[in-house]
Order: C-alpha cells, then sequence, then structure tokens
C-alpha cells in the first residue's frame, strides 16, 4: 500500500506526490519530460501544479507556448521543499529498508570504467541502505551473460537493447554519444567526424559469437544504406581492439566516454554523428530477483539517466 504523506500549506493537504511533481517540473522546466520522469501523464502533471498554486495563492511557474520558467515565488518554495522533502524520502527508504532487512553485498558486473561513472548511484545506495556495499565486477562484451546466468554476479551495467527471455531489464541509468577509434596515421584521424555510412569503407573487427541484436546494436554487420561493413581479425576484449587499431588492422565504434579513460599511443578518436546514442541500463537474472537488488534498482531509478557528456561524477 502506497504511503501518504500530508504536509498542512493553509490548512489543506499536500500530498507528498504533489510535491515531488512540483520538484521534478522545477528542475525539467519541461511537462512532458516531467511526466515521463515520473510515469504519469502530462494531464496529471498540470493538475498537481495547478492545485497547488490555487492552495498558494500564486503562480509558481511562468508557462508559454515554448519555455516553462519558475516564478520568484516557485524558485522560494523549491528551496524550502528540497530539504524536506529529502528528508521525509530518505527516512522512508530507511524505514522501508529496515523492514525487508535489506543488507549485505550487490555484486555488479560492468564493462571496464563505467563503474566509476556509477558513483553517484552507489554513493546514493550505500546512505539509504548502510548495511549494504556494492562490489564491482569486469566483464567482456565477449560473454556478455554469462556472469549473470552463473550468479557470479547480482547484475550487470549492459547497452540495450537487452531481449533475454530469463533476464530483467531495469532503469536505464547512463547515456552517451558514440566515437570511432581509428589509426591516427591514417587520414580519417583527421576529420572532425564520421558517418555510419563510413563504416562501409573500413575493416571493423570480427565480432565474437553474441547475439546478433544486441551486437548489431554497437557493431552492426551493414550501414544505414545496406552496404555491407567488412570485417577483419576477431577481438574478443576492449584492449585488443584498442591493439588492433593502433596497429592499423582496423577501425572500431566505441562508447563515447573511452575518450576520458583511455589514451592510446597511435590511436585517434573521431566522433561519429549520426550513431545512435548508448543507453546503459541495469540488468540481472529475473529468477535471481532480491530486495537489496530492488532497492538498488530503485535507488538508480531515483537518481535518473545521467549524459556521459558532463564532467566526470
Amino acid at each position: 500500500m502506497p504511503i501518504t504523506v500530508r504536509l498542512s500549506i493553509r490548512g489543506d493537504g499536500l500530498e507528498l506526490r504533489d510535491i515531488e511533481i512540483f520538484l521534478v517540473l522545477a528542475e525539467e522546466l519541461h511537462f512532458g519530460r516531467t511526466a515521463e520522469r515520473l510515469h504519469v501523464s502530462q494531464a496529471r502533471v498540470s493538475q498537481a501544479i495547478k492545485k497547488q498554486e490555487r492552495r498558494i495563492g500564486g503562480a509558481l511557474f511562468e508557462r508559454t507556448s515554448r519555455s516553462v520558467v519558475l516564478t520568484p515565488l516557485g524558485s522560494g518554495l523549491r528551496a524550502d521543499l528540497r530539504q524536506a522533502y529529502d528528508l521525509i524520502t530518505d527516512g522512508l527508504a530507511r524505514a522501508t529498508a529496515a523492514a525487508r532487512g535489506v543488507s549485505g553485498t550487490v555484486r555488479l558486473g560492468v564493462m571496464g570504467a563505467l563503474g566509476h561513472e556509477l558513483r553517484p548511484v552507489i554513493k546514493e545506495f550505500t546512505t539509504r541502505h548502510p548495511h549494504c556495499d556494492v562490489v564491482l565486477t569486469e566483464f567482456h562484451f565477449s560473454d556478455p551473460f554469462a556472469l549473470l546466468r552463473s550468479g557470479r554476479v547480482d547484475a550487470q551495467l549492459m547497452w540495450l537493447p537487452v531481449r533475454e527471455p530469463d533476464l530483467t531489464v531495469g532503469p536505464c541509468v547512463l547515456t552517451e554519444g558514440r566515437v570511432l577509434a581509428v589509426p591516427a596515421a591514417s587520414d580519417w584521424a583527421g576529420r572532425e567526424s564520421m558517418s555510419m555510412e563510413d563504416l562501409g569503407d573500413c575493416v571493423t573487427f570480427e565480432r565474437p559469437p553474441v547475439p546478433d541484436y544486441w551486437g548489431d546494436a554497437m557493431l552492426p554487420r551493414h550501414t544505414p544504406l545496406g552496404r555491407p561493413i567488412p570485417s577483419g581479425p576477431a577481438a574478443r576484449t576492449f584492449h585488443e581492439i584498442l591493439a588492433l587499431v593502433a596497429a592499423g588492422r582496423i577501425v572500431s565504434p566505441l562508447n563515447q566516454h573511452v575518450t576520458r579513460y583511455y589514451t592510446h599511443p597511435g590511436i585517434s578518436y573521431v566522433p561519429l554523428h549520426d550513431a545512435p546514442r548508448t543507453e546503459w541500463a541495469l540488468v540481472w537474472c529475473t529468477a535471481r530477483d532480491s530486495p537489496r537488488l530492488h532497492a538498488f534498482a530503485e535507488t538508480a531509478r531515483g537518481v535518473g539517466v545521467r549524459p556521459l557528456d558532463g564532467p566526470l561524477p
């Protein structure tokens, strides 16, 4: 049964959900994005804001057909409510965790440096659940589901889509663009950007035996216009890919975060301007769901999706 917290404003009850809608709208400044983030209808967002404005007796937002902006009254209310809302939700989370007996270790599989990018989620989770911790284990794209299915990790951070009948896809937590790793001595290295169509003129590595739909999401076999993308030597790990690129034998699409963490002699990174953005989500075995894992996923969902184009966490 959902918990309803009522705060008194001019003698009227205000539900915690209404406060949450106000705070998210104050952050997003967009009714559609607010509704999507909170999994409610846009009409529900409008209704909640109008109800609050009637109770308070003034406008909280200035709305036009092109923009939504906080009024001075709205800015003041946001500052007053933010701390109180965080205290209430944190208290409820701790009480819920205690009632469910949430404790122990979440074993999380990640690729390379992405564990660092999850620090905001991990910090929030261990703050909410002081009897829990998170241990990171690296997995390779060449065998993407082995650790999950063997039970050696509880969940993994994986690029989407994941369409495995025994796995649950949880919240998306990170998103980023893509680059093409090319030999530094090649003509491609001097370009400002490249297109996915250019891959038809390059040689990429031979993919390991992963599900086609999952491999195609990162390294398709054909360009957008249907030209085959030539494949060369095989690679099973990220560092094998880098070695082949540096040797001038292949190019490879990679996620943009590699430019932060991996400088490599003989390699240049060129933006892929028309590549789809990569979405990273938590994935776990449906049969091994647990209160601890559910609590971690709920924490990630609450922290929200973070683009990796910004500063390091």
